[in-house]
């Protein structure tokens, strides 16, 4: 399951990648860099302490979760804001599930 982490912070750091290329966007270059590098010490820190590692990732994953739907209820448009919505609440149920057993 860490490993999940993992690709969660990958999809988080290329978003924001992808969302300054595409628009010009400081704000989705550094959030999703920033975002990516602390998923990357949750999937660190999974390793050696599951608990704390899952925890940090799933509050993270909420966080990311809220700012994607505000941004999703501003524009309603789904790409990328909802699928980033939507892949933050399974990120956030799967990690949290994680942090809890």
């Amino acid at each position: 399951m860490t490993g999940l982490i993992l690709v969660y912070a990958l999809l988080v750091a290329i978003g924001g990648i992808v969302g300054y290329v595409k628009a010009g966007s400081q704000q989705s270059l550094i959030s999703g860099l920033v975002s990516g590098v602390v998923l990357a010490i949750a999937w660190f820190l999974s390793l050696q302490n599951p608990a704390a590692g899952f925890a940090l990732a799933a509050f993270l994953a909420l966080g990311l979760l809220i700012v994607f739907t505000i941004r999703f209820r501003k524009t309603g448009k789904f790409m990328p804001a909802g699928l980033m919505a939507v892949l933050s609440l399974i990120a956030m149920v799967i990690f949290a599930v994680s942090w809890l057993n």
